[in-house]
C-alpha cells in the first residue's frame, strides 16, 4: 500500500524529514558509522560471533583488522571478552544475531558489563519478526524486555538507516553499556542527514490533538501511514519516534498523555516489557491514560515473507488505524 507522506498536516520541520522510495537495510547504517568512527578513534574495537557480513561489520575488520576480533560462535566469550576490553579503556562493539546476544549471553551481559557498568556496546541485528524466513528461533522478539530491565544499560532502536548511523555514533559517545537493535530488511527512510538525534530524547514528528501514536524502529514509516489514513477521516494523531526506550523520554510521554488521552504504542516486539510495556508503567504512575499496545502478544514469530508477516503480526498501516479508530470508540 503506497501512501504519499508529504500530504501530512503538523509534520515537524524541525526534525527536516523526508520520503524516498529508496529502501536501506538499518544495518547498513551501522557498519558505515563503525568505520567512520574507527577512523577518529583508535580505542573503538569490533567484536563479532562469525556473523561480519550479516551485522556489516566487514568493511571495519578489513581497514581495522588489529582492532577487530572474531570470537566464532561464542556469544558468551563475545561479551566477557568485550568486557574486559572496556575495563582497559577500549571501547568495544559486540555485533551479533540479537537471538544469540544478547539472547544466548544475557547473565555475562548482567555480571560482567552492566553490574561493572562496563563500556561495551552490545548490537543487536536481525531483530524482530521481518527477519522473514528464517523463523520463530532467529526472529528476536524479547530483547527489549531482557536489555531495559539490566541496571545502567540503555536501549535504543533507531527507526532507519539514518538514524542507525546517528545512534551508532550517540552511544560511541556514551560512557556505560549500550544496547543497540535493528533489523534485516531493507526498510522506508523517514530521516535526513539534517535530522537531529539525542539519547534519551523521543522525536515528535507530527502534532496532534485526538491520540499519540508512540514507535520505535522501522514500523514508524507504517505508524505515520496509518496517521495519514486517521487524518483522511477527520481525526489528528500525534505521531513520536520513541527511538530510546530506555531512558524513556518521560517528559514528551507526558505531554503526549495530557494532550491526546489515548494512546497507541507500536513495536517490533514483544509488548510484555517493551516500548508499550515501559509507558505503560511510566503512566500507571504519572498520569492513567487510555492505552493500547501494538505488537507481539505473549507469542513466538513464523516462517514467512517480512511482509506476510508485518500482516499477519498487526503491523501494517492499515492495522494500526483500524485499532486506534476502536479506542477513540471506547
Amino acid at each position: 500500500m503506497s501512501i504519499n507522506l508529504t500530504q501530512l498536516k503538523g509534520l515537524n520541520k524541525n526534525l527536516h524529514l523526508h520520503f524516498p522510495d529508496e529502501k536501506i537495510p538499518t544495518r547498513n547504517g551501522y557498519g558505515e558509522s563503525i568505520v567512520e568512527l574507527g577512523k577518529n578513534n583508535k580505542n573503538i574495537m569490533v567484536l563479532c560471533a562469525d556473523l561480519t557480513e550479516s551485522t556489516r561489520v566487514e568493511q571495519f575488520q578489513k581497514k581495522f583488522p588489529e582492532r577487530f576480533i572474531e570470537i566464532g560462535v561464542a556469544e558468551q566469550n563475545l561479551v566477557t571478552v568485550a568486557s574486559g576490553l572496556a575495563h582497559m579503556g577500549k571501547i568495544p562493539f559486540a555485533s551479533s544475531y540479537a537471538c544469540f546476544c544478547p539472547g544466548r549471553c544475557w547473565e555475562q551481559i548482567r555480571t560482567t558489563i552492566c553490574y561493572n557498568n562496563n563500556n561495551v556496546k552490545i548490537i543487536g541485528a536481525h531483530a524482530g519478526i521481518s527477519v522473514g524466513p528464517d523463523g520463530a528461533t532467529h526472529q528476536m522478539l524479547e530483547d527489549i524486555a531482557l536489555m531495559r530491565s539490566l541496571p545502567n544499560m540503555i536501549v535504543i532502536v533507531p527507526a532507519d538507516y539514518e538514524q542507525t548511523k546517528k545512534a551508532t555514533q550517540a552511544i560511541a559517545k556514551y560512557i556505560g553499556p549500550s544496547y543497540l537493535r535493528f533489523a534485516r530488511e531493507k526498510t522506508s527512510q523517514l530521516t535526513s542527514a539534517k535530522t537531529p538525534f539525542q539519547i534519551g530524547k523521543a522525536q515528535i514528528l507530527k502534532d496532534g490533538r485526538d491520540l499519540a501514536l508512540i514507535a520505535a524502529g522501522p514500523v514508524l514509516h507504517e505508524t505515520l501511514q496509518a496517521a495519514l489514513l486517521l487524518q483522511q477521516h477527520n481525526i489528528n494523531a500525534m505521531v513520536i519516534n520513541c527511538h530510546t526506550i530506555k531512558p524513556l523520554d518521560k517528559e514528551t510521554v507526558l505531554h503526549a498523555a495530557k494532550k491526546c488521552k489515548f494512546i497507541v504504542t507500536i513495536e517490533e516486539a514483544q509488548i510484555i516489557g517493551g516500548l508499550g510495556g515501559a509507558i505503560t508503567e511510566y503512566l500507571s504512575e504519572a498520569y492513567p491514560a487510555k492505552i493500547k499496545r501494538i505488537g507481539v502478544n505473549d507469542h513466538y514469530g513464523e516462517s514467512g515473507s517480512p511482509e506476510e508477516l508485518m500482516h499477519k503480526f498487526g503491523f501494517s498501516s492499515q492495522h494500526i488505524y483500524q485499532e486506534a479508530k476502536k479506542l477513540l470508540r471506547r
